[in-house]
């Protein structure tokens, strides 16, 4: 598989190699010790989740507290999603900032995200179907979201009419979420990233 970088420090767009015949088609979509020599560390596997959504909704953009944070391994195992990384670490040189990689049946391309990003996406077909490895269990007390059409984000959504969630519809704003001290903090997301042991937990505090 091809690991690349994107823009915003923490991202990398993973391409996997398929073999195909005429049976079918064989791919490794994950794999631990490849994505760690790319990241830095490995990816703690605590939790999997299946997203189902109709063409047009969009979801996000969603972010936890660092720490613990929660880093993702996103594909699209059905259909095509726009997927969206923003950096919402205040004091990063790409606060901000975000970039979409289209991800389908197609390409088969995974997204990888570190603790602190914030992540949404926009189904472009129906019953696109996100597949996430998670690096933390889901913790509702520190689970947030910015608003996904927030101007000042400026995200360009390939769908006329965004279908939102009642919690997405009511996020704060981007400025919101910042005056509220709501934001992952650049130096300390980094801090924790490095912190992080061969298990990919946090050698400080367990996690």
């Amino acid at each position: 598989m091809k690991i690349r970088p994107l823009s915003i420090e923490g991202a990398w767009e993973v391409t996997p190699q398929q073999h195909g015949d005429p049976r079918g088609l064989f791919m490794e979509w994950y794999r631990f010790d490849q994505l760690a020599e790319a990241v830095g560390h490995p990816l703690r596997l605590a939790q999997a989740n299946l997203s189902i959504s109709g063409r047009g909704v969009v979801r996000g953009i969603h972010f936890a507290d660092v720490p613990p944070g929660q880093a993702k391994y996103v594909t699209c195992v059905r259909g095509a999603v726009l997927d969206v990384v923003v950096d919402l670490r205040t004091g990063s040189p790409t606060f901000g900032h975000w970039e979409g990689v289209r991800l389908d049946d197609t390409d088969r391309r995974a997204v990888y995200l570190a603790e602190g990003l914030g992540h949404g996406f926009c189904a472009l077909s129906d019953d696109a179907t996100l597949s996430y490895l998670c690096s933390t269990t889901y913790n509702p007390t520190g689970e947030h979201a910015v608003h996904p059409l927030d101007p000042e984000l400026g995200i360009e959504w390939p769908a006329e009419v965004p279908q939102l969630s009642s919690r997405d519809a009511a996020a704060p704003t981007f400025a919101q979420a910042r005056a509220a001290g709501l934001l992952p903090d650049y130096a300390s997301c980094r801090a924790f990233v490095a912190g992080l042991g061969p298990d990919g937990m946090s050698y400080s505090d367990g996690i």
